[in-house]
């Protein structure tokens, strides 16, 4: 399923007093894939925003827990474009740890006027044309 994969390794602060990572922090780890994925791609997002006014943020998301993190573990997380559109992208990503698949979901990212919070197209050439408009 992947096109990009980020490692994150589980330290204390992740988990609760059972050592089983809280489920809000399944949110930060698939963020962070995300921009990481978005760094691969040559884009900067500071540059985008003071160069366009333009970021990405999460319009909708389904998560589907399937198994528990624990303390230590090493999980990779995954992103892969499912659909572009003009103003969005939908992208579907899991957590996996060890060949086990933790968590499967799918985000849709709206591209947004960061100053007035309205959609703005994505700006063409920002991504390859491996990623068409549907």
């Amino acid at each position: 399923m992947s096109d990009f994969s980020f490692p994150v390794r589980i330290y204390w602060e992740d988990t609760d007093a059972g050592g089983v990572v809280y489920h809000a922090n399944y949110v930060r780890f698939m963020e962070r894939a995300r921009t990481e994925w978005l760094r691969a791609q040559g884009i900067d997002q500071l540059a985008l925003r003071e160069s366009t006014s333009l970021g990405f943020v999460v319009r909708e998301m389904h998560l589907d827990f399937l198994r528990p993190a624990r303390l230590d573990d090493e999980l990779q997380v995954t992103v892969a474009v499912k659909e572009r559109r003009s103003a969005s992208m939908l992208f579907g990503q899991e957590i996996v740890c060890g060949g086990t698949t933790l968590l499967r979901a799918t985000v849709r990212a709206a591209c947004v006027n960061l100053d007035t919070m309205r959609p703005a197209r994505i700006p063409a050439g920002l991504f390859p044309q491996t990623f068409p408009i549907t």
